[in-house]
């Protein structure tokens, strides 16, 4: 069977699927994500060892460090995913929800019941774990889904997928409402964002050249970012030990995460005195330093930044550092080099806080926090699909809701127009 007859299979299955999630009750969704976590816990050597196979084969073909960290499946990471189940499991099932409901003159009743999209189609980079919070979603949202993650991470996702057909299995729910494509053939991704007749909607995570291409050539709706170009500005009424926590976490927690801070503005009354410290408890941590010129004048062993530093997303030990005059130029740089993926600014002014809450244009802003909670999981959603920087039809992390849609309902009884 070649590649398109396959993937057509895997539609059709998947359509399938999707006319039986839409009415199953909650119950058995949560039954299926609770029994998908019994079936991780008795697998968790078993999924470890899969993962090492995939590990061993990056680190033969070379796989940068970055995305050698997000390929790995620690028990740690384990434990996460098993959390991300159980608050999923604990949410309010969003379907069948009937909002906005009232009256109208002519005696009948109006309102928007929320529903599934239908077969949603993810296909994602390096990260295991993805397939765990794709799959958790969906279930709960009485959505299908088709998973495709990167040929790395292939053992990884075949080995979680059969924990995940064990617990839609327990619930007796259908398994192929969540297949993981089992081919590594590239052709596969180009299948499924011409599949519209089969999949509804296609969430892209993965490097910029992934999603430019999804986004280019997709005949299905596409809920994407292209990539996560982060900022912190420590406005100069920071605190200054709040500036250095907030910043050094934005940037060291993790690096080869969307969410990682890649560009650091402080405002120049305050410069002086946070920047000597701040390099500091970055050299600590390795991290490569790219200053402005007025950067560079006070932390001299600065790399020099070019024009390209301000619009990369290294996903690695780097960082650009740039002196801002005041909140002003900050707020422009942001909205000019960002890619609308999360920012925060470090204050104790609440007027400041608030303006740049409302002028920067983000999916997440923040005051006097990490960037690196820009995360389904640290904002209760249990997990999330993606993040999203487009403004229709979701916009920042990507949970129950955003798997969702509304239509309208009538309820009458004999009514008719006249």
């Amino acid at each position: 069977m070649d590649v398109k007859e396959y993937m057509i299979e895997v539609g059709v299955a998947a359509r399938q699927a999707a006319s039986v999630m839409t009415s199953v009750s909650t119950e058995l969704k949560n039954k299926a994500l609770l029994a998908t976590i019994d079936a991780l816990n008795d697998q968790r050597d078993m999924l470890i060892e899969e993962n090492q196979k995939d590990l061993d084969q990056g680190r033969k073909n070379g796989l940068e460090p970055a995305m050698l960290d997000r390929l790995e499946l620690t028990s740690d990471r384990i434990e996460d995913m098993i959390e991300g189940l159980r608050q999923v499991a604990a949410l309010d099932d969003p379907i069948g929800i009937i909002n906005d409901l009232k009256y109208m003159p002519s005696g009948i009743q109006v309102g928007k019941m929320r529903v599934p999209l239908g077969v949603i189609g993810i296909i994602y980079e390096s990260r295991p774990n993805v397939t765990v919070e794709a799959a958790s979603l969906c279930i709960k949202s009485g959505n299908a889904t088709i998973l495709r993650g990167g040929s790395e991470a292939i053992h990884s996702n075949k080995a979680i997928a059969s924990c995940i057909a064990s617990g839609l299995s327990v619930a007796g729910l259908p398994e192929s409402a969540v297949q993981v494509v089992s081919t590594t053939d590239r052709a596969a991704v180009g299948e499924m964002i011409t599949m519209p007749e089969y999949i509804d909607v296609v969430v892209p995570r993965g490097g910029k050249g992934l999603i430019e291409r999804i986004s280019r050539d997709a005949k299905v709706t596409v809920i994407k970012h292209l990539d996560g170009i982060c900022h912190a500005f420590i406005d100069r009424d920071a605190d200054i030990q709040k500036a250095n926590d907030v910043a050094l976490n934005s940037k060291t927690q993790r690096y080869g995460t969307c969410n990682t801070m890649e560009t650091l503005l402080v405002d120049a009354p305050i410069a002086e005195a946070v920047l000597p410290g701040l390099a500091a408890l970055y050299r600590e941590k390795g991290v490569e330093l790219r200053g402005c010129e007025k950067v560079r004048a006070i932390l001299p062993d600065t790399i020099e930044a070019v024009e390209d530093d301000w619009s990369t997303e290294y996903l690695a030990p780097i960082l650009s550092l740039k002196i801002v005059q005041n909140m002003d130029e900050a707020i422009n740089h942001i909205n000019h080099y960002g890619s609308h993926h999360t920012d925060s600014i470090i204050t104790e002014s609440y007027t400041r806080g608030r303006e740049f809450l409302a002028r920067v244009d983000s999916s997440s802003v923040m005051i006097n926090a990490s960037t690196r909670f820009a995360d389904g999981f640290e904002y209760g959603l249990g997990a999330e699909i993606g993040i999203s920087t487009d403004k229709i039809h979701a916009r920042g992390p990507v949970g129950l809701h955003g798997l969702t849609s509304e239509k309208y309902v009538v309820l009458g009884d004999g009514h008719i127009r006249k």
